[in-house]
């Protein structure tokens, strides 16, 4: 049974404990695997680069916000594979910075990212882990809202809880 749909999307993740945010408003296409399990295609605008650029004092290094992005042309595909009992979450960066979230109640996943090649190890993820507090999935036929409540570990050092919010509507 496949079906698919294009809706308009709107997915945010929210720090609870640090100062971040973000929100992607975008449509994306609906596909239906089974009767609980769904794929959501979608393009990510392309990253915003930030430049560090320093004074005339050594000390001062202030970061400047440019409008360069990687590649210029090539967007960020998201793509998402939810059901009630899980979610996994990957960006394709086309090269530069991707990732791989795998979430589940009650469960430590494993959130990897690449970054881009002219890092000092290009082909080895920095692997996280998380644990997901809570996942709630809502919507009669298709899937209307996702909220995951996570924390995200390295080690065992804590960086964070989390909220990822997506709003798909019908």
């Amino acid at each position: 049974m496949l079906t698919y749909n294009r809706k308009p999307v709107c997915l945010s993740l929210i720090s609870t404990d640090l100062p971040f945010w973000s929100v992607v408003e975008t449509a994306g296409t609906l596909y239906q695997k089974d009767t609980e399990r769904f794929h959501l295609l979608l393009t990510a605008p392309p990253l915003i680069t930030c430049e560090v650029e320093s004074s005339s004092s050594t000390e001062e290094v202030l970061p400047k916000r440019t409008n360069n992005v990687y590649p210029p042309s090539s967007p960020r595909i998201l793509w998402l594979e939810i059901s009630p009992y899980r979610v996994i979450m990957t960006m394709q960066g086309n090269g530069q910075v991707s990732y791989r979230h795998f979430w589940e109640k009650g469960v430590y996943g494993v959130s990897r990212y690449w970054l881009p090649t002219e890092s000092l190890q290009p082909n080895n993820p920095i692997r996280l882990r998380n644990f997901t507090k809570t996942l709630t999935l809502t919507g009669q036929q298709f899937p209307e809202r996702l909220r995951l409540e996570y924390e995200l570990w390295a080690e065992k050092v804590q960086l964070g809880c989390y909220i990822l919010n997506l709003e798909i509507k019908h």
